[in-house]
């Protein structure tokens, strides 16, 4: 039992937690994400100093995850999608 007052190791997350972490985020992941504390980071988002863009939704913060994963150098690679089908058919980004 740690000692009232001690400061409490934040772990961060590891590069499959960082890819499986769904679109968007509580800023208490982004922090462990970040390896920042709690208190660090609920004070940068309320002075617009948080290293990714914040979303407010009502007493709730939110990170988008392609945010906080573009700033840390990783991205997520594309959902590999069927071919598409069909005589005239078009390639396109998007998969049913």
């Amino acid at each position: 039992m740690k000692a009232p007052g001690s400061r409490r190791e934040v772990r961060a997350l590891t590069n499959d937690e960082l890819l499986a972490l769904p679109a968007v985020i509580d800023l208490d992941t982004a922090n462990r994400a970040l390896a920042i504390g709690r208190s660090t980071g609920y004070g940068l988002a309320k002075q617009g100093k948080y290293p990714v863009k914040v979303l407010r939704l009502g007493n709730a913060y939110r990170v988008v995850t392609a945010d906080l994963l573009r700033l840390l150098g990783m991205e997520r690679s594309p959902a590999a999608c069927p071919p598409a089908e069909g005589q005239g058919a078009k390639a396109h980004d998007l998969c049913a």
